[in-house]
């Protein structure tokens, strides 16, 4: 029996989703009628969905392949919200490089390639970096995200750890983090609609965010040249920006598969991104 709107979720949540009640809520409320089911369950139905909107899929950096394989076969038979070009372009966080390249100011970042084996402490040493955050570049939920000194045994472990079997992305660590705060900007259809205060995240943390606060005007001028440099269309993204040392803004990631997008802190953005899906499933 097909339904409106498929949420793709995942089999085994890491955390929960806030954003997952209200957001049916919303959509049954609207007169759709919405299921969530997991992206990683080979029983699924998601071929029922006129639209499918992309959620808490959180462990699809676990297994990439497969994850980008199941986004092929429901955009065959679906209306994929963010779409299949746009979730191939956001998996790998080397998109941070060619958005680089087109203008967009971002957190200073180094790609290393599987198998690489340049020491941390040199390549920090080379940019002037002495805390540095080791990631993979394939990556959700802050997995195997750390913060670490330059010099340090744990630092080196850990990158060499991370290259022997992925990609690495080194970068500074900002210090505005711990006191103005990472900002994450939501934007839904085309437009910001709130933000939140995001404590620093890594290994092992909880996600920890403010109330809604308000966006600066250089914050949203960022986010519009992050957004517009993306392949779209975007039903939602997430931008999350930090300060440099010299108070720069700086983008640290465009989120445009599975952001937590903070509904529970701004019922009018979830009044919108309804009204957004409502017209795609129109036009679908």
């Amino acid at each position: 029996m097909a339904i409106d709107v498929a949420i793709a979720s995942s089999v085994v949540l890491p955390e929960p989703d806030a954003d997952l009640p209200p957001l049916l809520d919303a959509l049954r409320a609207a007169g759709l009628s919405a299921e969530t089911m997991a992206w990683d369950d080979p029983g699924a139905r998601f071929g029922e969905g006129r639209l499918t909107l992309l959620r808490s899929t959180w462990n699809y950096s676990e297994q990439p392949a497969r994850f980008l394989a199941w986004v092929d076969g429901v955009a065959a038979r679906s209306a994929l919200w963010n779409g299949r070009e746009t979730a191939r372009w956001n998996i790998h966080k080397s998109y941070l490089l060619d958005l680089e390249a087109k203008g967009v100011p971002i957190v200073p970042t180094l790609l290393l390639r599987r198998g690489a084996v340049t020491p941390l402490e040199e390549l920090a040493r080379e940019r002037g970096w002495s805390e540095v955050v080791v990631k993979p570049a394939i990556s959700a939920g802050s997995r195997a995200t750390l913060r670490v000194t330059a010099g340090s045994a744990a630092g080196e472990a850990h990158l060499r750890s991370l290259a022997s079997r992925e990609d690495v992305l080194v970068q500074p660590y900002l210090a505005s983090v711990e006191g103005h705060g990472e900002r994450a900007v939501v934007w839904i259809d085309g437009e910001p609609t709130h933000a939140v205060r995001k404590s620093p995240r890594f290994l092992g943390d909880a996600e920890s965010v403010s109330t809604p606060v308000p966006i600066a005007e250089d914050e949203i001028r960022l986010a519009r040249r992050a957004v517009a440099a993306a392949p779209g269309p975007l039903l939602y993204a997430r931008i999350d920006l930090a300060r440099d040392e010299c108070g720069a803004l700086r983008l640290m990631e465009l989120e445009l598969i599975e952001p937590s997008l903070f509904f529970p802190q701004a019922p009018t953005a979830l009044e919108r991104y309804v009204a957004a899906v409502r017209s795609r499933l129109a036009r679908a």
